[in-house]
């Protein structure tokens, strides 16, 4: 993003690892009840704002100041989110029972102005229900706006296949499935296979999903050491199959590998999904 970042109270300019996931990002809330083993932002630099119960910002007066400074942010930043598009979140599981209104409203936000939106969720139980509800009685307005959302709203799943570590979260295989519905719904589907807690249970995540997942974004766990040939036999798994990955920087080093010679179906961090 160069020295011209934007840090606003609800879109920002991730730097450092959430930056190689996402140029945008919107972040309403702090904390989260999934209460994973593993989360990041349980250390360092969020835990003094860290809860396992999601709380608004304190930059936010309120549900309603949120979603208005939201909507002038992105109005102020339109030309580069339409290009980019806008990750929810960093700080929260933005699916969540006390997220997900916050999150539809943004999101109804973004369609209107066509921006493309990637939610990243460890959340099964909005997918029968999330996005046609929104339509309105008349079945022509209801199919126009499936396909705007459809057009412009990708759904991702954080698939570690441990659920004993995200004691509060939905099971990975109802993730799969919620996968699966929204997937033959028209949308586009992303998994975050992050952090690699064992090789084998990762790369069981990935065959349980293909053909139904656009995009996988592969990471490691936070200071653990991976075996190297290890790591490139799992690649080499991954990559034979039909799909589209993406292995994150420290997965990159840690298996001494260079991007440049990466097989064909690793793509980059400015990988499109919506326009394949």
């Amino acid at each position: 993003m160069g020295n011209n970042r934007f840090n606003g109270k609800a879109i920002y300019n991730p730097s450092g690892k959430a930056g190689e996931y996402s140029d945008w990002a919107c972040n309403f809330y702090t904390g989260c009840s999934n209460n994973c083993d593993y989360c990041y932002c349980k250390k360092g630099v969020m835990s003094h704002v860290w809860s396992d119960t999601p709380k608004l910002k304190k930059c936010f007066r309120d549900e309603e100041e949120a979603i208005s400074i939201f909507e002038k942010e992105l109005l102020a930043n339109l030309g580069e989110l339409q290009k980019h598009g806008l990750f929810f979140s960093f700080t929260t599981d933005p699916m969540l029972p006390q997220t997900i209104d916050l999150t539809v409203r943004a999101i109804k936000i973004c369609v209107h102005h066509s921006v493309n939106v990637k939610i990243l969720t460890k959340r099964a139980d909005f997918a029968e229900k999330f996005f046609r509800p929104l339509c309105s009685k008349s079945a022509l307005n209801e199919n126009l706006m499936h396909i705007a959302y459809t057009r412009h709203v990708a759904f991702g799943f954080t698939l570690t296949g441990h659920d004993e570590l995200e004691s509060n979260a939905s099971s990975n295989s109802d993730r799969i499935e919620a996968m699966k519905i929204l997937h033959e719904g028209g949308y586009k589907t992303f998994a975050s296979i992050e952090p690699i807690v064992d090789l084998k249970g990762s790369l069981s995540m990935i065959n349980s999903t293909v053909g139904f997942c656009d995009l996988y974004k592969v990471g490691l766990l936070s200071g653990k050491k991976y075996n190297w040939r290890e790591l490139r036999g799992f690649m080499l798994a991954c990559t034979s199959l039909e799909s589209k990955f993406y292995f994150k920087d420290s997965f990159i080093s840690q298996a001494d590998l260079g991007r440049t010679n990466l097989p064909q179906s690793c793509v980059g961090r400015d990988y499109d999904m919506f326009n394949t």
